[in-house]
């Protein structure tokens, strides 16, 4: 463990080195749901030719609805795309639960628990592993949704993970998902179109090293940078995050920390 929390790349840790085979799910919703989805989104899809055909690789977006982990498994297609969800997702009784399981598992989603500290170290591991094991993973640098279309300070997670691993981070500038399934919204629009722009992939090693503090933040200030040249959106230049609910969530935002 680093100084300021991050994990020490340096330490012996587990390696998962078998392969992340997509499952027979994920099989079947590339099959049926990606199909029915560019039916009737239309997506435009731009440099898709920057996307790694194999090994290891980071997509890193802006995040502004809860389609845009479904939208960048549908562009990045035949490559197959993770990404982390809440286990909630996972964990639920009856049909409903049933079918909740059944969606995110069809379009990639791994399970995680949500949160800070251990919970968010957790995150960064089964991210690791699936990038160990050759797979590639989607990650929102934000953190959260933007609520007001800016996009906000990039979390230095991404770096972390770019910086211990060696895989190149994909850029991504998503348009219009805000449009088709806006924050709140119970369903999507069926009336709008979505613009999934891939950048140049990034080799960041030139920052340093990831358990350098100053290293992940200039990483990730690169990779926002190119999301910005991408997607266009005004910057919020501070992180998203919601109010702090309680005094001491309210000090230790206050007090100098990385933001993973």
């Amino acid at each position: 463990m680093t100084s300021d929390g991050a994990p020490n790349p340096n330490e012996p840790g587990e390696t998962d080195a078998t392969p992340l085979k997509p499952s027979a799910l994920y099989t079947f919703g590339r099959i049926a749901i990606a199909p029915l989805a560019r039916a009737i989104y239309r997506p435009r899809v731009e440099g898709k030719s920057n996307i790694p055909p194999e090994g290891p690789v980071i997509f890193a977006s802006n995040h502004l609805s809860f389609i845009d982990s479904i939208a960048i498994p549908i562009a990045a297609a035949p490559r197959p795309v993770h990404f982390l969800a809440k286990s909630d997702y996972f964990t639920g009784t009856g049909l409903k639960g049933w079918f909740s399981r059944a969606f995110f598992t069809a379009v990639g989603a791994v399970p995680v628990d949500r949160g800070a500290g251990q919970a968010a170290l957790d995150a960064l591991e089964r991210q690791r592993q699936i990038l160990d094991s050759g797979a590639a993973v989607a990650l929102h640098p934000e953190g959260t949704r933007s609520r007001d279309g800016r996009l906000y300070k990039g979390r230095t997670g991404v770096a972390f993970l770019a910086l211990q691993t060696g895989a190149p981070v994909v850029p991504i500038g998503l348009i219009g998902t805000d449009k088709v399934m806006p924050v709140g919204a119970k369903m999507p629009s069926l009336k709008e179109r979505v613009v999934v722009k891939f950048g140049e992939p990034l080799d960041l090693s030139h920052h340093g090293p990831a358990s350098s503090g100053r290293a992940r933040r200039t990483a990730t200030d690169e990779i926002m940078a190119a999301i910005h040249a991408l997607s266009g959106q005004e910057l919020a230049d501070a992180y998203n995050e919601l109010p702090a609910q309680t005094p001491i969530e309210k000090i230790k935002r206050a007090l100098p920390h990385e933001r993973r």
